[in-house]
């Protein structure tokens, strides 16, 4: 019975790491609605396309994410070819979506090559990293997403290693400051100042990755932009120990070699 109900939960749930078009409501006041999608037993990524019948591309796309980025073989792009602009806030909503930590700060944008334009939704936390980079994974990532006037999605994901002697690079540390606020999923706080200054002069100074493929959660819809920073950011043991003791484990598998069958289908067939 127990695992009838949360499969019948899973069945109601819809959502995704991009924008209030696929996200539940905020709740009021210092909670927030719960993605009711995770990453463990009946509801994870094995199980993502029967939550909804627009699920499909989670096990049928050819183009899904994450990937092993193979630092010798992906697309780069030029710093100069890509703005990130988002400016400084006094503060952001923090919130606990159960499957994972979100910040909603809609101001800010990234323009691409001079000329399209995309505005930013939310950025969100992964632990480990979804992406690995030659078979590498890291401890945590981050995904700033984006959105242009045509529903056409991009994404700036940085990637962290642990440091013996650094702290967290702005605007993290006013952001990790904050998770004792939220240890409870469904809860929401306020961030400290956030300053985006660093992260742009970082995306600056190092190669970035490029591909297209998908959102790394439900709907799993591909066409999505992905640029990488290729130099990970620098982040303490303190912090991270907190960070995965909210966020436990939310991370997406590694996907197909794009443009292959999807992992999914091959397994189910090799079943079969």
């Amino acid at each position: 019975m127990k695992h009838l109900t949360l499969l019948l939960v899973a069945i109601t749930a819809y959502t995704s790491c991009f924008s209030d078009t696929f996200l539940y409501p905020r709740a009021a006041g210092d909670l927030a609605a719960n993605n009711l999608f995770n990453y463990t037993e009946l509801g994870g990524p094995f199980k993502w396309h029967h939550i909804n019948k627009t699920n499909a591309a989670c096990s049928q796309g050819k183009h899904q994410s994450p990937i092993d980025v193979l630092s010798e073989e992906i697309d780069y792009v030029t710093s100069s070819s890509l703005i990130f602009d988002i400016p400084a806030a006094d503060e952001a909503r923090l919130s606990n979506l159960g499957s994972g930590l979100e910040v909603a700060l809609a101001q800010g944008g990234l323009t691409v090559n001079e000329d399209h334009q995309y505005q930013l939704a939310q950025f969100h936390f992964h632990t480990p990293s979804e992406h690995r980079v030659d078979q590498e994974y890291f401890p945590l990532e981050v995904h700033f997403v984006f959105k242009d006037y045509e529903t056409k999605i991009a994404v700036v994901a940085f990637l962290f290693q642990l440091s013996p002697t650094s702290e967290a690079a702005h605007p993290f540390d006013s952001i990790f400051n904050h998770l004792d606020d939220i240890d409870s999923p469904g809860t929401s706080t306020e961030t400290g100042y956030l300053d985006f200054k660093y992260l742009t002069a970082h995306l600056e100074t190092h190669d970035i990755y490029r591909y297209i493929s998908s959102l790394t959660t439900p709907p799993c819809t591909e066409g999505v932009a992905w640029y990488i920073s290729a130099e990970p950011l620098p982040l303490d043991v303190t912090s991270f120990n907190k960070i995965k003791r909210i966020l436990k484990f939310n991370a997406r598998f590694t996907q197909n070699t794009l443009g292959q069958e999807n992992v999914l289908k091959v397994a189910v067939q090799a079943v079969d």
